[in-house]
């Protein structure tokens, strides 16, 4: 078996919306608009975004409008989500979206389903999500699929757009349950190890064990999503890391705000409790200059064997996002 590394794989970008301090949240769209501009020229093959609610630094919340948005103003790159939450909706209204998203921009629509809340509880309350939502997951994605397929003409309710199209369906995971749900399905299966490193290598296993072929998928096939910041040097890449790791420690202590401009590292104190939060949580952060960067992405992709690698970089000057996106995809082609 030919082990891969980075010049095997396709590259792909999750791009979390984040709203940075002292910008208003224009900026961030904008930001996303130039971001999978540049990512399409440099031949990112995806560009997903995420559902998140009640979150101060998450622009995201409306993920379906962001997509078509983006979807405008962009020609080839695949836009999708990263994912829906898809017990936060219903299956129908799902297929509509998506079936109208695929209808505008033909064969570049992908479709992530997740079956987390993407909020805290009294926000998915506020969302009508059901108690039983998570519990009814795989049954949820089963109506969707039949919403999105010809059989459906015949039904007495029906997608439309939707129905009969080729929307790419992906299963989204955190941890090891969404993965049975992918195997059982046929489906594509994309692990979110950017903040939840933890079962990756345990829910990569059941997938690949427990995988059934389908009509859409005769093989296993995996993405993971990891945190990626390259930087002319190891130091400024450290630098650049301090605004997501006060984000993530944001995340940890429950006081979620706005991404921060960058600290000098020395000066990001961290008490040892949280501080070992911190590093289980980014694990699979990659923070560097080319070299640094690509050892760990290539030692990633060599432990888990991924089909696909998808990246997120959280930093808070765009700038910055845009290079450490350019250092990546010039160091799988060289």
């Amino acid at each position: 078996m030919v082990h891969k590394n980075l010049s095997h794989i396709p590259l792909s970008i999750l791009d979390l919306a984040m709203i940075t301090e002292g910008n208003p949240v224009s900026i961030t769209f904008s930001n996303s608009v130039n971001l999978a501009q540049h990512a399409e020229k440099l031949g990112y093959k995806r560009y997903w975004l995420a559902e998140h609610h009640n979150i101060e630094g998450v622009g995201s919340s409306a993920t379906v409008v962001l997509i078509g948005h983006l979807a405008s103003q962009t020609s080839t790159i695949r836009i999708g989500s990263g994912g829906i939450m898809l017990p936060n909706h219903s299956p129908l209204i799902v297929a509509e979206q998506f079936g109208t998203l695929e209808t505008l921009y033909p064969g570049r629509i992908d479709l992530g389903l997740g079956r987390a809340p993407g909020t805290d509880q009294l926000t998915a309350i506020a969302l009508r999500r059901s108690q039983k939502a998570a519990a009814e997951f795989p049954e949820n994605i089963q109506e969707l699929q039949q919403y999105l397929s010809s059989s459906n003409k015949n039904a007495q309710v029906r997608a439309i757009p939707g129905e009969g199209l080729d929307i790419p369906i992906w299963i989204l995971g955190s941890s090891t349950d969404s993965a049975y749900v992918a195997a059982s399905l046929g489906l594509p299966y994309a692990f979110a190890s950017h903040f939840a490193p933890a079962m990756l290598h345990q829910a990569l296993a059941i997938y690949h064990t427990h995988f059934r072929p389908s009509e859409i998928l005769k093989k296993p096939y995996v993405m993971a999503c990891v945190s990626a910041i390259a930087a002319d040097t190891d130091a400024e890449a450290e630098k650049l890391s301090t605004s997501f790791k006060r984000l993530y420690l944001g995340i940890i202590t429950g006081q979620r705000e706005k991404l921060k401009p960058p600290t000098n590292p020395s000066e990001l104190i961290i008490e040892p409790a949280l501080e070992a939060a911190l590093q289980q949580m980014i694990t699979y952060s990659f923070r560097g200059s080319a070299e640094t960067v690509r050892k760990g992405l290539n030692q990633f992709i060599d432990s888990t064997q991924v089909d696909e690698l998808m990246m997120t970089c959280p930093v808070y000057e765009h700038s910055a996002r845009l290079k450490s996106y350019e250092i990546i995809k010039k160091i799988q082609q060289s």
